[in-house]
């Protein structure tokens, strides 16, 4: 498959979790980080922008990073905030998040190289968490107006309280062509946009609710909705998929929305149907849940022999 240029734009932190005991475990993360890593892994020359401290873990995340196949070459060094860290607890296998603050991804700054990346850009992925500084939101907002038209523009919502507003979803939908949230920010990105919500069986309301994003924003083309195991929803003008999930055995969700994105982009890059573009989602998404951690090793034959299930799939949907 050609090889495509795609940005990962936000984040770069530690994922410190918290075992309950005096033992913590520290995991490479960051919304924009996973999709970045993942995208290389499928082919793509996958480029993250982000921003590190001069400090012990952003060191380790260089070196984390660096036989990994996404390109750290353009990564930030910030040398008066720490490299980004937060702590993560479980409950009922769900995760819960403290981010600490300021870290040094609020200070990304608009470099000319970046926005050469931008320029070039075939897809450009972004959230809101890294939009909570007023410097990082000016800087990623400028990327993605610099992005060429036809150039994918990925809005991963990725709802972090307190750190998002309906003045960051509005900016940011007014310049994505793709909107993916996971079902539990429907409702509240339609409330915060102002949008009503719909009464009905939950499929039906997560895609009248996709339905009026799409209306409301004349650039967005598609909004994607996860559902964790019960699968993925694919919206756009013209039609709609729902595939309902893959069973396996969840070692931790962390990152696997991120491989979600990341298939999600790829085989969009390459006119996949949306049930192949569902199909991969949720085989990526399913494969990183089984996973410990939210970059943990691909072998080689792990990602032939899934790739080879996508492309032979009976992508069931509707």
């Amino acid at each position: 498959m050609e090889s495509h240029l795609v940005l990962g734009i936000g984040e770069l932190l530690w994922d410190v979790r918290d075992e309950g005991s005096a033992l913590e475990t520290e995991s490479l993360g960051g919304a924009p980080a996973n999709f970045a890593v993942m995208a290389g892994r499928l082919g793509n020359h996958s480029v993250l922008l982000s921003r590190i401290g001069r400090d012990e873990l952003g060191r380790r995340a260089v070196d984390q990073l660096d036989p990994l196949p996404a390109d750290a070459s353009k990564l930030q060094v910030d040398p008066a905030h720490e490299t980004g860290r937060v702590t993560v607890a479980f409950d009922l296998g769900q995760p819960s998040y403290t981010i600490h603050q300021p870290a040094a991804w609020d200070f990304l700054e608009l470099s000319d190289s970046w926005v050469q990346l931008a320029e070039r850009a075939d897809v450009l992925c972004f959230g809101s968490l890294a939009q909570r500084s007023h410097e990082s939101r000016q800087t990623i907002q400028t990327l993605a107006a610099q992005a060429k038209s036809s150039c994918i523009r990925i809005f991963d919502v990725n709802l972090r309280a307190p750190f998002y507003s309906s003045e960051i979803l509005q900016e940011s939908l007014e310049l994505a062509t793709v909107l993916k949230m996971n079902d539990a920010e429907v409702p509240l990105v339609l409330d915060l946009l102002g949008l009503p919500v719909q009464d009905g069986p939950v499929v039906e309301q997560l895609r009248c609710g996709a339905q009026r994003m799409l209306a409301e924003f004349p650039i967005l083309q598609m909004v994607a909705v996860t559902r964790g195991g019960e699968g993925s929803l694919l919206v756009t003008r013209q039609e709609w998929n729902e595939h309902p999930g893959r069973v396996v055995k969840v070692a931790d969700t962390i990152g696997a929305g991120d491989a979600f994105t990341a298939a999600l982009a790829h085989y969009l890059l390459r006119g996949a149907s949306l049930a192949t573009m569902n199909e991969a989602g949720n085989q990526w998404g399913g494969w990183l849940a089984s996973q410990a951690g939210a970059m943990p090793d691909l072998p080689e034959e792990t990602l032939a022999g899934i790739a080879a299930e996508i492309a032979t799939g009976s992508h069931r949907g509707a």
